[in-house]
């Protein structure tokens, strides 16, 4: 059960089987899609693979801030999976 139900993500992204509002979903290394703060109002969002995150509470209504390896912040609206470079 979530800590805080109250919150949803404001942004409508259709089927998303993980939400960017929660940090337990986010890894570094996982391909994300961020929305950024010029951006916040259009909703227009940048995909790429998560370098840091940024954001340090477990539940951020808005999203996880996160650095992406291109340097890119914003915060998390979708977590597309993880990148293919596990070490066995």
């Amino acid at each position: 059960s979530s800590q805080y139900p109250h919150l949803v993500n404001t942004y409508k992204m259709g089927n998303v089987d993980m939400n960017g509002t929660e940090r337990k979903n986010i890894r570094v290394g996982a391909k994300v899609k961020i929305v950024q703060k010029q951006h916040q109002r259009t909703g227009q969002l940048t995909e790429g693979v998560v370098k840091d995150i940024l954001t340090n509470s477990a539940v951020h209504h808005r999203g996880i801030k996160v650095r992406l390896e291109n340097g890119t912040i914003g915060r998390v609206q979708e977590v597309c999976g993880e990148e293919m470079r596990r070490q066995d």
